[in-house]
């Protein structure tokens, strides 16, 4: 098990400042990996502020696993890790009318499917590694996050 971090999610790297009550916000990060990663891989992609309260965002990257796909990352943070989404398999195929070119396109839901998720401190967003791809698994993978500061 890693923690493989990027540099928006960086210890050093400032977190967006209040923009003002009710005003769309947006944290992003990606992660390149060199390297297919193993179960229990841990991937920080950004953080949100204290107070911050998650509306929506997605999950994307390239079609890193190749062949019979068996990739299966969830995105969440530290006390609930697939908060966002418990995906399974990840695949990379075409999907007719909502995704119509190979790649990883998954809206962020989770616990937000219940309705907003406010974050009390500030927090790192992360993918969980359940299992590695079966082949591959080398490219960039991108978190995007909505969130507003009441």
């Amino acid at each position: 098990m890693a923690t493989l971090t990027g540099a928006r999610a960086a210890a050093n790297f400032p977190v967006s400042s209040y923009a003002g009550g009710g005003v769309l916000q947006c944290a992003y990060g990606s992660y390149t990996l060199a390297a297919n990663p193993t179960a229990a891989d841990i991937i920080q992609f950004c953080k949100v502020p204290a107070g911050a309260v998650v509306v929506g965002g997605n999950f994307r990257g390239e079609d890193i696993d190749t062949g019979t796909e068996a990739l299966d990352i969830d995105i969440g943070w530290t006390a609930d890790p697939d908060g966002f989404g418990n995906f399974g398999v990840l695949t990379g195929d075409v999907t007719t009318d909502s995704k119509p070119e190979v790649s990883i396109l998954y809206p962020l839901n989770g616990t937000l499917k219940s309705g907003p998720v406010t974050f009390t401190a500030e927090t790192t967003i992360i993918g969980t590694v359940n299992v590695a791809a079966n082949a591959g698994g080398t490219g960039v993978l991108w978190v995007t996050v909505f969130y507003v500061v009441p």
